[in-house]
């Protein structure tokens, strides 16, 4: 152990950390960066073709999308509209009952 110590001194031991900081990265990259697709593919990740969002790009397409969209955002008011008036109907009948208990 001691020689090679003893070897490593100086511009030697340049050399080798030279080597070694060059010599890891490209190491690291063979080891991780090969055979990618086998490696760290998962089934059915990406969707496909027929899965994903289509823009419209045809004006009677983005008439058509943009009251798809509007009739979506109706029905999400009215039910949040609902949700609100029956959580303040249950208020109320909370706070009728306990001013009755009162």
């Amino acid at each position: 152990m001691s020689a090679i110590l003893r070897r490593l001194q100086g511009g030697n031991l340049e050399i080798f950390k030279f080597g070694m900081y060059v010599i890891f990265p490209i190491g690291w990259m063979y080891y991780f960066g090969t055979n990618l697709d086998e490696r760290f593919s998962v089934p059915g990740f990406w969707p496909t073709a027929e899965q994903s969002h289509k823009i419209p790009l045809e004006k009677e397409d983005i008439d058509k999308e943009l009251a798809r969209m509007r009739m979506v955002d109706a029905v999400k008011r009215e039910r949040r509209q609902r949700e609100l008036e029956a959580r303040a109907q249950a208020e109320a009948q909370l706070q009728a009952q306990s001013q009755s208990q009162s």
